[in-house]
């Protein structure tokens, strides 16, 4: 049994990518900001709320205190401010914190043990939104922070070990809180390359864009 840990859990597209991992056998730890929400969820699937702000450096220290070591790691938290990249310096740091900041620093704490035991996965839940190849067309800080989280995701995957895989995601226009009601996809379509890149075989790639399990382009 792999143990993983998903950000964002609570509800959405990290709530089905909990439950895709916990059907798949895994031990699940449910990351919320919101602890109450986050153990209603986890007592839905049999998984484990763990409190966590992905947006402080104090909390994921306390989490990964808490959790202890993991096999996959899944950056899903995100935020969506709706001015433009210019407009309001607070919306910028939100969107650096929970989408830059937080994800580095759980790939900090908890890669070393990934490369110790010589297997680990990463997912970073990233949007077409953050890519060069289109633009940049997300609205303000919300691009340029998913840009951000693709290049750690290169680089990251660059200074690791094959054995420890890492790899961005799209998962498209999903009916969530974020997305809004008219999105195309569900929650579970959005989740599956998520879950898909989380349960990697040794010879499956890293460094990677992928979006229903096909590469994109950055």
């Amino acid at each position: 049994m792999r143990r993983a840990l998903v950000t964002g859990a609570n509800r959405g597209i990290g709530l089905a990518i909990a439950e895709g991992l916990s059907a798949r056998g895994h031990e699940v730890l449910l990351g919320a900001r919101d602890l109450d929400e986050g153990r209603s969820a986890a007592q839905r699937l049999g998984a484990v709320p763990v409190h966590l702000d992905v947006a402080s450096p104090d909390s994921i220290a306390r989490a990964v205190t808490e959790v202890g070591p993991v096999d996959i790691l899944v950056n899903n938290a995100g935020v969506l401010p709706s001015g433009g990249v210019l407009d309001e310096p607070g919306d910028f740091t939100d969107c650096m914190d929970v989408m830059v900041r937080g994800p580095f620093l759980l790939m900090h704490h908890l890669t070393p043990h990934m490369v110790s035991q010589r297997y680990g996965r990463v997912v970073n839940v990233s949007s077409g939104w953050g890519a060069f190849s289109r633009g940049l067309e997300g609205p303000g800080a919300y691009g340029v922070a998913k840009a951000a989280l693709n290049a750690l995701t290169v680089s990251a995957a660059r200074s690791l070990p094959d054995a420890v895989k890492v790899n961005a995601m799209c998962p498209g226009w999903v009916r969530t809180r974020m997305g809004g009601a008219g999105a195309s996809r569900s929650p579970e379509e959005g989740a599956e390359t998520a879950i898909w890149l989380s349960t990697l075989d040794e010879d499956g790639p890293t460094g990677g864009f992928f979006r229903d399990r096909r590469s994109i382009d950055w």
